[in-house]
């Protein structure tokens, strides 16, 4: 008997993990509709689905990060653009901005992203936070023995790149409190980086802001994101970074080594 039942056990379940998948596509599809995102109650109307069933399915889709959630709207998630084999430059840029501005918010501090190409430590984009404005980064390629994310990349670099780049750019005195000597500079273990001490910096790259730096390695490619608070917050500090290296994810790796 129990031969008899099993097949039509397995029958039953297949038609029902199809169902399922089905709902969750169209609740994507959803979801894409709506750049500012959507309720709940919205997508359930939407997709024709009861709102129980869909409070269920988009719980999986924001748990998997097919989905984001952010007060109470949904909005389509980092894991939907890895389904593209490609992604435009622009794309890559926009995912960027979205990251370092939710990071930003989420923070309450100014959010930075840098990395070193082609011999070069590079501001690739910023985002600021109400209260914590991006500080001013003309210098910010030639200071970077003075502000955290140079100095993360700089820790980062192998012996040879950082005698190049100290050669290119001397380690000038931005403020007074601005490290001088090579020697003072920070390093990081080679192996596992991403598990050290967030580098710290305070008021070395410009008065008045302190700043703290996480690094991201992926392959030959290295980088950091790096947040910076006016003093008067700069007890802030190690709480963020802390936070900060805790809330960085392979999604932000990949946009950002795919820009």
């Amino acid at each position: 008997m129990s031969a008899l039942t099993t097949p039509a056990a397995d029958t039953d379940a297949a038609p029902t993990l199809i169902t399922s998948a089905q709902r969750a596509l169209r609740l994507l599809e959803a979801a894409a509709r709506y750049p500012k995102g959507a309720t709940a109650k919205q997508l359930a109307r939407d997709t024709g689905l009861a709102l129980g069933t869909a409070y269920h399915l988009l719980r999986t889709l924001v748990h998997d990060r097919y989905l984001e959630r952010r007060e109470g709207r949904y909005l389509t998630g980092p894991a939907v653009a890895g389904l593209t084999r490609e992604e435009s430059p622009a794309a890559g840029r926009h995912r960027l901005d979205r990251l370092l501005t939710v990071l930003a918010n989420e923070l309450s501090a100014a959010v930075y992203f840098a990395l070193y190409r082609q011999g070069e430590v590079e501001l690739v984009a910023t985002a600021a936070a109400p209260g914590s404005p991006v500080v001013d980064h003309r210098d910010f390629h030639r200071g970077a023995h003075a502000h955290s994310a140079g100095k993360t990349l700089l820790a980062l670099m192998s012996a040879e790149e950082r005698r190049s780049h100290l050669a290119r750019y001397p380690m000038v005195a931005l403020t007074p409190y601005t490290l001088r000597e090579p020697q003072h500079l920070p390093l990081l273990p080679s192996q596992g980086p991403q598990r050290a001490t967030p580098i710290t910096q305070y008021q070395e790259f410009t008065l008045g802001t302190a700043g703290a730096a996480v690094p991201i390695v992926a392959g030959n490619g290295i980088a950091a994101v790096s947040v910076t608070l006016p003093m008067t917050q700069a007890h802030r500090l190690a709480a963020i970074a802390a936070q900060l290296r805790t809330r960085l994810s392979d999604d932000f790796v990949s946009v950002a080594f795919g820009l």
